[in-house]
């Protein structure tokens, strides 16, 4: 690789670097973030960000609601590439009322913010993250908010690739499964590559998804769809409904996805991300009341309820194991990690119980220990509840890197 190449990144909804952090491992010559924000509404403790700037005080940092950054200042910026996870949410449009200003997206929606972003700073790529029911959402109009993100993409001149990865299927230490969503500008030299490819042969052999993170070279129970999207928004957000799969492509409106299968790697297990037993405080022990409640918590139950308006029904849960498995993966951690809650990780060691450590919890998504130090316990917890997990985005960081080696940027 030419030492000279680079792509200057803007981190969007940073959280606490877990973007940075991957890219910049998997190649530090090549991804140069030179901006990032990360804001959390409502709260005077910008835990999140402070813990990013810590980190990467060598970067333009901003901590500000996005909406009211100015279009201006993502035209200064020589953007090459944007990433960053955002919030699952109603991305449903609708015209204006004089019929002037185009479609307008609900208010607060955040995904239309990275919309604007692009819109002003036409980077080179796109790297996004999202839970994978983004789509399947909304329940009543099934695939729509995916559909709209497509047209969205589609009509800046994006193609985009999309892959739903569970992080223990593919050697990391957590089941936590998300979408990953990479696009690339279609009149850039990388998409030269893959422009005349079959779509089916790029999402089973030829994509970066499918060089890193590989799967069977056929459908899980024939699940393959094709589709074209229209190009008004509009009538997308008004009536389109489509079945999208873990894996897909979309190229100039037309939509290939297929329910593939991961050829599996050996997970790292709960056992080798734990700390030695001699440097846990007590604290993350429990007495016999805590355990009779984590017991409770996690064991089958059927609760008579009653609603608001009177109606009676039976609360059901089914049971789960007493403990987490040391010999397996954990668990997907949530931003109640650390609490009393049924999906808290709960271990026994040398015949005591206990949850896991916040270093711990960073270990699971792939961070240093002590990346969050600093910020209260429950914040530590519930900020590697909302990150994601580092391996991957270094895995997805090197394949680029891999494919854009010998193309002109």
């Amino acid at each position: 690789m030419c030492a000279q190449k680079k792509l200057n990144v803007l981190e969007l909804f940073a959280g606490v670097g877990g973007f940075r952090f991957g890219l910049e491992k998997a190649a530090p010559n090549l991804y140069k973030t030179k901006w990032s924000n990360q804001w959390e509404p409502s709260k005077k403790q910008q835990d999140a960000f402070d813990c990013y700037n810590k980190h990467f005080p060598d970067s333009i940092n901003m901590n500000e609601d996005i909406s009211k950054i100015p279009n201006e200042t993502f035209k200064k910026m020589d953007i090459d590439m944007i990433v960053g996870g955002f919030p699952c949410q109603d991305y449903s449009v609708a015209r204006s009322l004089s019929g002037q200003l185009g479609i307008a997206g609900k208010k607060g929606v955040l995904f239309w913010e990275i919309i604007r972003v692009l819109e002003n700073s036409n980077p080179k790529f796109v790297f996004l993250e999202n839970v994978d029911r983004l789509l399947k959402s909304p329940a009543k109009q099934r695939g729509r908010d995916f559909g709209i993100m497509l047209s969205a993409m589609n009509s800046l001149g994006y193609t985009v690739e999309w892959r739903v990865i569970n992080a223990a299927e593919y050697g990391q230490a957590q089941k936590r499964r998300r979408v990953f969503i990479l696009a690339y500008k279609n009149d850039e030299a990388f998409a030269t590559k893959y422009i005349k490819k079959n779509n089916e042969d790029m999402i089973y052999f030829d994509s970066l998804f499918a060089k890193e993170f590989p799967v069977e070279n056929f459908p899980n129970k024939n699940r393959v769809l094709e589709g074209e999207l229209s190009e008004d928004i509009v009538s997308v957000s008004d009536s389109f409904s489509a079945t999208f799969y873990n894996s897909g492509i979309m190229k100039n409106g037309l939509y290939t996805t297929i329910d593939t299968i991961p050829k599996l790697e050996t997970p790292i297990t709960l056992k080798e991300i734990l700390q030695d037993e001699k440097d846990v405080d007590e604290k993350y022990y429990l007495d016999d009341e805590a355990v009779s409640k984590f017991k409770y918590l996690r064991g089958p139950k059927k609760i008579h309820r009653t609603s608001a308006d009177g109606h009676e029904y039976v609360f059901a849960e089914g049971g789960m194991s007493e403990t987490d498995d040391l010999n397996k993966p954990g668990r997907t951690m949530l931003t109640s990690e650390g609490s009393k809650n049924r999906s808290t990780h709960l271990i026994k060691i040398n015949n005591r119980y206990r949850i896991l450590t916040p270093i711990e919890c960073e270990k699971l998504n792939g961070f240093p220990p002590d990346w969050t130090k600093g910020m209260s316990e429950r914040m530590r917890y519930f900020c590697m509840g909302n990150a994601l997990v580092t391996g991957i985005v270094e895995r997805i960081g090197k394949s680029l890197s891999r494919e854009i080696k010998d193309i002109d940027l």
